[in-house]
């Protein structure tokens, strides 16, 4: 496995912990539709949240959030509806970001609520 998948999976791990901490139900994990894969699907309060998550061991070349481009936006969107077509939701939806910037136990983990749509 590469050093880029281990660091993403890292991140992905730490993102959930952190979800689950903060009460959010993880549902599905790397949901893959086409070209669009979603890094966390969760659940809170009656609301199916799609999650990106970032990570960065530094910010020397800028924040994990601000590589949420538009493009990477809209693959989550394709990928979130098909997802809520496959498991019949059709209630209240927010797509969130969260940002793990260092490595291990150190690293800050941050969540933006509704970071896009």
């Amino acid at each position: 496995m590469s050093d880029n998948i281990k660091r993403g999976n890292e991140g992905e791990e730490r993102a959930a912990n952190f979800l689950t901490e903060k009460g959010y139900e993880i549902l599905d994990r790397n949901y893959r539709f086409k070209r669009s894969e979603i890094d966390l699907v969760v659940r809170k309060d009656n609301v199916l949240v799609f999650v990106e998550v970032k990570m960065r061991s530094s910010a020397s070349h800028g924040f994990p959030e601000e590589f949420v481009d538009r493009a990477k936006q809209l693959k989550v969107l394709e990928g979130a509806e098909q997802y809520m077509m496959e498991n019949q939701w059709h209630g209240r939806v927010r797509y969130d970001v969260v940002s793990v910037q260092g490595r291990g136990a150190d690293s800050d983990v941050r969540h933006f609520e509704d970071a896009f749509y």
